[in-house]
């Protein structure tokens, strides 16, 4: 469900997040990308034609299977992720992906989306679970606001026919990425706004020997804060306040959290450049919009991680 260009329920938005000024990136797959982009029927775009399947209905009580069940993707606690769900999907990821400039690899493509609907369908299964019912009426509206979205109850169906979707499969995308966003929501809600963070500058170079030898200028006795502005004038090395897996580099978050008030570290290689990290002051400190963002990325990825292991999950050989 790889939508785009209209947004129709903020709880379902597609999100994914910039790199930062002062954020080392790990990556473009995050667990915003891996896991947001699935409740994304509640925007609009244009893509090519896939056949979507109507899906089983998700039940409280999943139907014991069949002798002979559809061919499967994987098996969620009991429920089916169809291997036609699973193709319809991943033509759409691979769509979205080339629409903004990306080219994923089959391989890596495959992986992306079916950790993706197995996170849907954990989070779907225990918004349920917290008795979150989504009424048939209320479905309704959400499908006439969809409509409204993109120009009519015509234009819905003209964009259904075109890409496959007969109105039960809608539906039952639509209620399975609202639950989704619910959970999704309930989860990040009880993150605290505050943390245990470091004030943080660095000197950041982008060659290790600029970087070395700022290391023995610090131990002969420089001042660090003279340093960081010879190399970045303009932020003067300042990071701000830093909570523990803000640093998207394992590295460079291990080390940071390992010093001392006033303490310097030493050179540390990521994708970013060569630095050198301080720590000005650290305490119990309200976390900045985006070091939420992230806090609230790694609940929901400890989340998710946490009911695989006591979930059944049983991917399709």
């Amino acid at each position: 469900m790889y939508l785009k260009n209209c947004s129709f329920d903020q709880t379902s938005e597609v999100y994914r997040k910039p790199l930062r000024p002062g954020r080392i990136k790990k990556g473009f797959r995050s667990l915003a990308l891996i896991l947001f982009f699935v409740l994304g029927l509640s925007a609009c775009a244009s893509f090519t034609p896939t056949s979507t399947p109507t899906p089983a209905p998700p039940t409280f009580t999943p139907a014991p299977p069949t002798p002979t069940p559809p061919p499967l993707a994987a098996t969620v606690n009991g429920e089916y992720i169809t291997a036609a769900e699973f193709q319809a999907e991943l033509a759409r990821y691979k769509l979205a992906q080339t629409s903004l400039g990306f080219q994923v690899a089959d391989e890596e493509a495959n992986q992306v989306v079916l950790e993706d609907l197995i996170a849907q369908f954990l989070l779907a299964q225990s918004a349920r679970a917290e008795n979150f019912n989504l009424t048939e009426a209320d479905l309704n509206l959400r499908i006439s606001a969809l409509a409204e979205t993109i120009g009519g109850t015509e234009a819905l169906s003209a964009w259904q026919t075109t890409h496959g979707y007969d109105e039960a499969s809608l539906k039952i995308g639509l209620k399975r990425s609202i639950e989704a966003a619910w959970m999704r929501d309930k989860i990040i809600a009880a993150v605290p706004t505050s943390a245990d963070q470091i004030h943080l500058r660095q000197i950041l170079t982008y060659n290790e020997e600029d970087a070395r030898a700022s290391l023995e200028e610090l131990k002969n006795g420089a001042d660090f804060n003279a340093l960081a502005a010879y190399y970045d004038p303009i932020t003067l090395g300042e990071l701000g306040w830093v909570p523990q897996g803000y640093l998207l580099d394992e590295k460079a978050d291990q080390a940071v959290f390992n010093l001392q008030t006033g303490e310097y570290s030493v050179v540390i290689a990521t994708d970013a450049g060569f630095h050198i990290f301080k720590a000005i002051e650290r305490e119990e400190h309200p976390l900045s919009p985006d070091a939420l963002l992230t806090v609230q990325e790694i609940a929901l990825k400890n989340w998710v991680a946490n009911q695989r292991s006591n979930g059944k999950i049983v991917l399709a050989p």
